[in-house]
């Protein structure tokens, strides 16, 4: 049994004997260099409208910059330097509060950068912000703790030790 052949003038390809070319793709240009003739960057991809382009078919936006570009400004390494320091003096806190005044140091090391980073344009100047700020409040609590110290040492010599009754045995 046979079917009526379908509307449109498809034929059946046994029928007719071998091809000698593959069907032409409805979707690609008769001409494969035709749309790089127009100005539109998705037209050079042979895609319809609507489909998404060939990578590389487009240069990327200008806005965005490639890979391992560095955005911005240069940063002061001794900006970096005053953060560390300083929050080594605040973690140096813990022994006795006397390693805070390793604070000081990331203090005026942040003073010094904020310095560099004015006349050079760099950057980090929030880490420089950060080192002074930090800085001097572990230097201003090893002070406290120094005079804590102190103040408990004089209390304890002053204290009379012959409160201790030793006659009662």
């Amino acid at each position: 049994m046979s079917y009526p052949p379908p509307p449109g003038g498809w034929h059946d390809p046994s029928a007719a004997g071998p091809q000698s070319s593959p069907p032409a793709d409805p979707y690609s240009p008769a001409d494969p260099y035709a749309g790089m003739k127009s100005a539109d960057p998705y037209a050079a991809s042979g895609y319809p409208p609507g489909a998404y382009p060939q990578p590389g078919a487009y240069p990327p936006p200008a806005g965005y910059p490639g890979y391992g570009h560095p955005s911005g400004p240069k940063q002061n390494g001794l900006a970096i330097a005053a953060m560390v320091v300083s929050i080594v003096g605040a973690l140096g806190l813990c022994g006795y509060g006397l390693g805070g005044y390793i604070g000081a140091v990331g203090a005026i090391l942040g003073h010094v950068s904020r310095k560099q980073i004015r006349e050079r344009g760099e950057g980090g100047e929030g880490f420089a912000t950060a080192g002074i700020i930090v800085g001097w409040i572990a230097t201003v609590l090893a002070v406290l703790a120094t005079v804590a110290i102190v103040i408990f040492i004089v209390w304890a010599t002053n204290q009379d030790s012959s409160s201790y009754d030793s006659t009662t045995y």
